[in-house]
């Protein structure tokens, strides 16, 4: 059977035969058991829907088998036989170009090379789902392959619900993951929704199909590593960034240490994902003894190298054997998944890998005492190290949360903040996302590397242009974007499909985008498809993390995000994505997204400009009216540019008025 025919027959009428367990492969940890009895009965009832009843009784002993073994029903049996990565666009079955684009980052985000747990259907973060189990997968490429284009399909937290009647305006795709009622959105509530099957976590750009490999985040770490040494007035040859996490997002550390000019360690306890980002090129080296990685990080330190180095085993050992040997950390992070913190994010210290899987299953409870106990030590080590000059920055990734609910001492003195600012609140909300800077993303539909190199070329192009009129406030950011797409061929950063991101503002979005229609329309390249990370301007309410610069009193409202994505729905996007969860955790953040297809048209031409002008001053007018300097900078830059562009900006009141009746 053709690729094509495999996706339009769906879930097939004839059971395909059982698949071996593929232990090559990264997989999910077994996830607790929290099911009663009768859950356990419903979550194989709601299983079993997507099947002929004829099928019931053979797949009711399997899932039951996984649901015990896996504490989840992957539905394994129904994996593709065929390879699973981004095709051309062209060779996708369908009546909607729209719904290919579509179903072509959907594979892509499945890819071998880009997700964490492919046969889980898991992209990054631990648990970032695209869909829950591959019968979803299934469904919901068959409903793409009969779309057109006056029809949107419907995703409930990887559930295909169904095509609609719509038009073509209307996305094709409107994707919600893990929106549940506010009180039940507590980690143990999420672990219970999801092993019934009924809802998932799809982690930023995961479950919205916008996941382009740790490239995704590279330039984001790049810029951040840069001007963290900024801050403290170093250059960063020679110098020492200690981190950790080499999974998903995580992965992109050690490569934008490299781009930045540092010497990189970042600790991983995983083997395979660390071997992984060896054989892709994005760590230069593995080490796995400590006194050996001492040594070697003096060496580099010594020679002022430019260096990535994996340590293969837990970062709480490394910050407490860099203080005991005295080496001199310049700049600290860590970007484990904290937001999953007892299922797989984040490891005792103390416990091999296959053992610490073991009692995350097992012993759950005891699992998580040795979590907190490893916070604690990880905190008072990284305390030790800031006492001697080290900058430590938290990465957003629940770090600082996580300790503190573990007791660690990292509570400044008002026991209110945390004494460690976030990344955003010292260098991306202030430096970037205030100014309008995040990370535009674009994916060429034809998979030809060529039209990639063409892409950087053209955004190259247009961003020189726009640099020459841009205002002094954002020369710094204008320079350093010029320069990362500059070397981005020569830093091969791409795993799967042909993508690249680049931050950029709404002008420079606008016009690389209206640069890339002419470009398609002309036949110099193929379609191309646009996004963004949720880590944006706009698209994420995360108190924590995205709106962690945000000091009225609203960082807690989720207000920007809703509104972001329908503004999305009605300006021309493609399809869009709201989330409950993301990089700081279930209940923690609210955060959208959007794709869009380029084609060429006068009608794309219009759709961008109008959508991604909202995308991008929908959060600057935000953040504007929370009184952030550089916010009103540019909002009133926008409102100069755009005649009918209008917005509530706010009156600045005297701190003496304040301070004289408080």
């Amino acid at each position: 059977m053709t690729f094509k025919k495999q996706i339009q027959q769906g879930i097939p009428n004839i059971l395909p035969k059982k698949i071996a367990y593929d232990l090559e492969i990264n997989h999910a940890p077994k996830r607790k058991d929290i099911l009663s009895k009768d859950e356990k009965k419903l979550a194989l009832r709601n299983a079993l829907r997507y099947f002929d009843k004829k099928h019931h009784a053979e797949l009711l002993e399997e899932f039951l088998e996984e649901l015990e073994k896996y504490g989840r029903i992957y539905m394994y049996r129904f994996r593709p036989a065929y390879k699973m990565y981004a095709r051309d666009i062209s060779e996708y079955p369908g009546k909607s170009e729209q719904a290919k684009a579509i179903m072509l980052m959907i594979q892509n985000n499945l890819d071998y090379a880009v997700a964490q747990h492919p046969h889980e259907l898991i992209t990054y973060g631990g648990n970032g789902a695209v869909f829950q189990n591959w019968a979803q997968y299934l469904l919901t490429m068959k409903y793409l392959s009969e779309m057109t284009d006056k029809q949107t399909l419907t995703m409930y937290s990887g559930h295909p619900m169904g095509l609609f009647p719509s038009n073509k305006n209307a996305p094709r795709v409107v994707v919600t993951n893990g929106m549940v009622i506010p009180n039940y959105s507590k980690p143990d509530d999420w672990e219970k929704m999801n092993a019934l099957g009924v809802s998932q976590y799809g982690q930023m750009t995961a479950g919205s199909y916008m996941y382009i490999g740790p490239q995704g985040i590279v330039h984001g770490t790049t810029i951040t590593v840069l001007n963290g040494f900024r801050k403290i007035n170093k250059t960063p040859r020679g110098n020492l960034f200690v981190t950790s996490g080499l999974g998903g997002m995580s992965g992109a550390q050690p490569k934008a240490g490299n781009i930045a000019g540092c010497i990189t360690v970042c600790a991983e306890v995983n083997p395979k994902i660390a071997q992984v980002r060896l054989d892709q090129g994005w760590i230069d080296e593995r080490i796995t003894d400590l006194d050996e990685l001492a040594v070697r990080v003096k060496s580099a330190k010594e020679h002022k190298e430019v260096v990535s180095i994996a340590y293969l085993g837990n970062i709480v050992d490394v910050w407490e054997k860099f203080d005991a040997e005295n080496i001199h950390i310049d700049l600290g992070s860590d970007q484990t998944s904290l937001h999953n913190p007892w299922a797989g994010g984040y490891y005792p210290v103390g416990l091999s890998f296959n053992d610490a899987n073991k009692m995350m299953a097992d012993n759950p409870k005891l699992f998580k005492e040795k979590v907190q106990i490893t916070l604690r030590r990880h905190a008072l080590a990284i305390n030790k190290h800031t006492a001697k000059g080290t900058y430590f920055f938290d990465y957003g990734n629940a770090f600082l949360l996580e300790a503190s609910r573990a007791g660690a001492d990292v509570m400044a003195e008002n026991h209110i903040d945390f004494k460690y600012n976030s990344y955003v609140q010292d260098i991306m909300g202030p430096m970037c996302f205030d100014y309008g800077f995040g990370p535009f993303r674009w994916v060429c539909a034809s998979g030809d590397p060529k039209d990639l190199a063409k892409t950087d070329k053209i955004a190259c192009e247009v961003l020189e242009k726009i640099k020459q009129h841009s205002p002094k406030e954002i020369q710094q950011q204008m320079t350093d974007n010029i320069q990362w797409i500059k070397g981005a061929q020569e830093n091969k950063l791409v795993v799967g499909s042909q993508a690249r991101i680049l931050y950029a503002d709404a002008e420079g979005r606008i016009k690389i985008a209206k640069a890339f229609n002419r470009a398609i329309k002309k036949g110099k390249i193929g379609p191309i498809v646009l996004g963004r990370d949720h880590h944006d301007v706009s698209g994420t309410d995360s108190p924590y993390r995205e709106t962690s610069n945000i000091y009225d009193g609203s960082k807690f409202t989720a207000d920007m995000a809703i509104q972001n994505v329908i503004g999305d729905s009605f300006r021309g996007a493609t399809w869009v994505s709201i989330h409950n969860g993301g990089g700081v955790g279930w209940g923690e953040v609210i955060n959208g997204g959007f794709g869009m297809l380029l084609d060429g048209t006068k009608s794309a031409s219009k759709r961008l400009e109008s959508m991604l002008f909202w995308d991008v001053n929908n959060g600057i007018s935000r953040r504007s009216w929370a009184r952030n300097k550089e916010a009103i900078f540019a909002i009133k830059r926008a409102i100069k540019a755009k005649k009918d562009f209008k917005v509530t900006l706010p009156n600045l009141v005297e701190d003496v008025l304040i301070d004289a009746i408080t």
